[in-house]
């Protein structure tokens, strides 16, 4: 479907508020894009047919002019041969193929016109044409921009990080399990009070002394 009915339309439109009325920018701009460059393609091919048929007419002109001239030798001949009727005709041809050379010259004026606003209007389009093109690109760097941040949200709020931390959690339940296990066993183990160990040092020098006292037995009864 058509966005523009003319030139002038595209000349006149605010891409701006176009844009904002879109549900979809970016599909907006890809058309008016595609228009602007189908219109700048038939503005140029009727500027080329403009300029094909003046170089016709220009061409029947310089025709139509060696036209008159042989009408003038005509006229002068019959003239000559005392022909004044002939002479009369020849000129009145004359006088046609002037008037038809005079109405191609002021065709070609207002083609010449119609030109001038073409060329006008292919500047204008094409400046248009530039700034679709770079809103295309900002409207697409915008798009692109919207999706990463849609894709890291994903990733901070998605189904594989919340694994990922349900992992950690469950890690760190063991790391907690492990390290009460230990404090249990060191709240279980006995701690000696201080006759305790007082007494096992005694009981300990008790040990020593018989050790001692049995070495030397077992050595005088070897000896004896």
């Amino acid at each position: 479907m058509s966005i523009f009915t003319r030139t002038r339309d595209i000349v006149a439109a605010n891409f701006g508020d176009l844009l904002d009325k879109a549900e979809d920018p970016a599909k907006m701009i890809r058309m008016i894009i595609m228009e602007m460059e189908e219109t700048l393609v038939e503005v140029r091919s009727s500027a080329a047919r403009t300029i094909a048929d003046q170089k016709e007419m220009r061409s029947q002109i310089a025709r139509l002019e060696k036209l008159q001239d042989s009408w003038t030798e005509k006229a002068e001949l019959a003239l000559s041969k005392g022909r004044e009727d002939l002479a009369k005709g020849a000129l009145q041809e004359k006088r046609k193929t002037a008037d038809l050379a005079e109405s191609l010259a002021q065709e070609i004026e207002m083609l010449d016109d119609g030109l001038r606003a073409s060329e006008t209007d292919i500047a204008k389009l094409q400046q248009k044409l530039r700034d679709a093109r770079v809103r295309q690109n900002a409207i697409q760097s915008r798009f692109e921009s919207a999706q990463n941040r849609a894709r890291l949200r994903e990733m901070y709020a998605g189904p594989k990080v919340d694994e990922a931390f349900s992992r950690f959690d469950m890690l760190e339940r063991r790391a907690d399990l492990a390290e009460g296990r230990a404090d249990a066993l060191a709240l279980a183990a006995p701690q000696q009070t201080l006759e305790e160990e007082i007494a096992e040092l005694r009981n300990a020098e008790k040990v020593d002394a018989e050790l001692a006292a049995m070495k030397q037995r077992l050595a005088a009864g070897r000896e004896g």
